[in-house]
């Protein structure tokens, strides 16, 4: 089995593997003509990963949200933004690695912006705490929304996290008060802010830098207060129950979308971001823009009272 796939992914890891052993193949023999074999397995191929994906169930989306191979905020930001200059520290005890953040510009138009960051080996993973917070890092944050607002800066936060660093020194440090007045100060902000989950968005941990004018997520990512294993934990005493527990809690962006949870759900590539990182960005790229576009012109007394209605209205009926 090929690490890089998941298990419901390794009928297309076969025909990958397939078609590069024949384009191997015809690399090492100029005299071998396999040109129409390789097509018709990238045809197949095609309709493989479009099949596949279009059968995914909750838990298995899940699972792509955590994929080791998907991108990152480091991978999306300097293929999105220009002229991005990460600032650090909260000003009050340290830098906290699991939120990069800085002024960039998209497309000429200068904003601010806030990212978690998993980290790709585990060495850059301890030194990120695989996207957990402690509160200097939403200290940090919120120190940079401030100064967005200062300055007249647009606000583009991406969540991906399993939730806030759970440990001893980060609730001695106050976590669950940082977290609060993130949510406080978001909420009155005198300037736009759109989010996107491009991973996990977990619990209060994604929520500190999710308030906003603009929910985005893409679209094999999960959003929820809690993992599907936790949730499992609790109601089912045994993790071994996630799958179900995924389906019950309606963690898809699809999902929420007809909940009326998030504002849009961007499509991926075929076989999800990983796949193609360019493409993934620029699709990311384009809805940013076009979200912009709508919230600029917005007169901010307006803008601040629509999103405070906006999650005053979560939870009402449809």
């Amino acid at each position: 089995m090929n690490p890089n796939y998941l298990d419901f992914e390794q009928p297309i890891a076969d025909l990958k593997a397939r078609i590069d052993d024949l384009k191997h193949l015809a690399d090492a023999d100029n005299n071998m003509n396999i040109a129409a074999e390789i097509s018709g397995l990238e045809e197949e191929l095609n309709f493989v990963t479009q099949r596949v994906f279009s059968r995914i169930d909750p838990w298995q989306n899940a699972q792509l949200a955590r994929h080791p191979l998907r991108p990152h905020s480091a991978d999306y930001i300097p293929l999105i933004f220009d002229d991005f200059e990460e600032l650090h520290g909260d000003r009050l005890f340290a830098d906290d690695a699991a939120i990069i953040c800085g002024p960039a510009k998209l497309d000429g138009q200068a904003v601010m912006v806030i990212a978690q960051e998993k980290g790709r080996d585990l060495k850059e993973k301890m030194r990120r705490n695989f996207a957990m917070p402690r509160p200097e890092g939403y200290r940090k944050a919120a120190r940079m929304m401030q100064m967005a607002e200062r300055f007249n800066l647009p606000i583009i936060t991406f969540i991906d996290t399993p939730g806030a660093y759970p440990g001893i020194d980060a609730e001695e440090r106050g976590q669950s008060n940082a977290i609060a007045e993130n949510l406080a100060l978001m909420s009155r902000l005198r300037t736009p802010i759109i989010s996107t989950v491009i991973g996990e968005g977990g619990c209060g941990g994604a929520l500190a830098i999710g308030v906003c004018d603009q929910l985005m997520m893409l679209q094999y990512r999960t959003y929820a207060v809690i993992s599907p294993e936790g949730c499992a934990s609790i109601l089912w005493k045994s993790a071994s129950h996630a799958q179900e527990a995924a389906a019950a809690m309606g963690i898809t962006a699809s999902r929420l979308l007809e909940l009326g949870l998030i504002d849009q759900m961007i499509s991926e590539p075929d076989g999800g971001a990983h796949r193609d990182l360019e493409q993934a960005a620029m699709i990311l790229k384009q809805a940013l823009k076009h979200q912009l576009s709508q919230l600029l012109p917005v007169d901010l007394d307006a803008l601040v009272a629509a999103r405070f209605e906006k999650f005053r209205s979560i939870g009402r009926p449809l």
